[in-house]
């Protein structure tokens, strides 16, 4: 059996903008005193003449690139979730969100797997936050694979573009070869017919293992993989319920707002059905190594497999 590869998706990250520094000389990168962290500090030292560091500043950074892109730019601006999503939410929403400009904002360290840094930087609410931002795309990848072809298709796509990237080394769930990642289209990674599991992020993961713990139960469950969740594939989450009649979804972030919201407004306007959501339940994070804080918040494959069969349970 080979190993299983782990890699962070903010390295990913790092390695897509050299990559676009390579092949597109209208691509900017703009940080916020972080590039270590939020891994830009590799485009900084191939193409430092295409890095801004805008300080610790980050409303003051959105402006930034808000009017570089007004110029012809791609625009990259990189900060953690908490301070991109929350601290410059009104400059995202009024600057680049209404006029619909260019940038593309890469948010590192979000969700509980922070680990240590604790409850101000493990941010939970961001996906929630830029979901109410009209003509926003939310991309939230599950591994480095996913991660690394979604910036090249940020780039691709004109307009504002939210990428969600983790702190801790997670599985690799897609094959590198053959991976094809599009903006807007879910992927069915395990096909099934008593529930669907409908995941996003370092979930996806989770959601594979409790399928195959499922299937030992003899349920036979359909695992989902949302890496865009705003525009969301209304098409592939809609089939699921009407073919399996129940739907479990799991994220790195909380219930309110997030996956959870995006999946349930689907299924309640076109196809309901029973839908059980796992994720962060309407609190605050805390300090601890990151796996660990994962289990404490439910966020493992042992809670996704207690909702399925729960949902199981609702349909009869």
């Amino acid at each position: 059996m080979a190993d299983v590869i782990k890699c962070a998706t903010r390295d990913a990250y790092g390695k897509a903008l050299v990559e676009l520094g390579n092949t597109n000389d209208k691509v900017l990168v703009l940080d916020a005193d972080l590039a270590k962290a939020t891994k830009t500090v590799t485009f900084r030292n191939a193409f430092p003449d295409k890095f801004i560091d805008c300080g610790i500043a980050e409303s003051n950074m959105m402006g930034v690139a808000a009017g570089l892109a007004t110029t012809g730019y791609t625009v990259f601006a990189s900060s953690f979730a908490m301070f991109a999503a929350g601290r410059a939410f009104e400059q995202v929403r009024n600057t680049i969100g209404y006029p619909h400009l260019n940038v593309k904002i890469g948010a590192t360290h979000a969700g509980i797997s922070v680990g240590e840094d604790g409850a101000s930087h493990q941010c939970c609410e961001d996906i929630a936050l830029m979901r109410t931002i009209p003509g926003m795309v939310i991309i939230n990848p599950a591994d480095d694979v996913e991660a690394y072809q979604a910036v090249l298709a940020a780039a691709d796509y004109y307009g504002p573009v939210y990428m969600r990237f983790g702190r801790l080394a997670v599985p690799r769930v897609n094959d590198e070869a053959t991976y094809k990642f599009e903006i807007g289209k879910g992927i069915t990674l395990k096909d099934g017919n008593d529930v669907t599991i409908v995941a996003t992020g370092l979930m996806v993961n989770e959601a594979l293992m409790a399928a195959e713990e499922l299937k030992a139960d003899g349920i036979d469950a359909r695992v989902i993989n949302i890496h865009t969740i705003k525009p969301i594939d209304e098409e592939i989450i809609i089939k699921a319920a009407k073919e399996t009649g129940a739907i479990v979804t799991a994220e790195e972030h909380s219930i309110i707002g997030g996956l959870g919201g995006a999946v349930s407004e689907v299924i309640c306007e076109k196809a309901p059905v029973p839908v059980l959501r796992v994720g962060v339940e309407d609190t605050y994070g805390r300090s601890g190594p990151a796996v660990e804080l994962l289990h404490l918040y439910g966020l493992d494959a042992a809670h996704i497999v207690e909702k399925a069969k729960k949902a199981v349970e609702l349909k009869k």
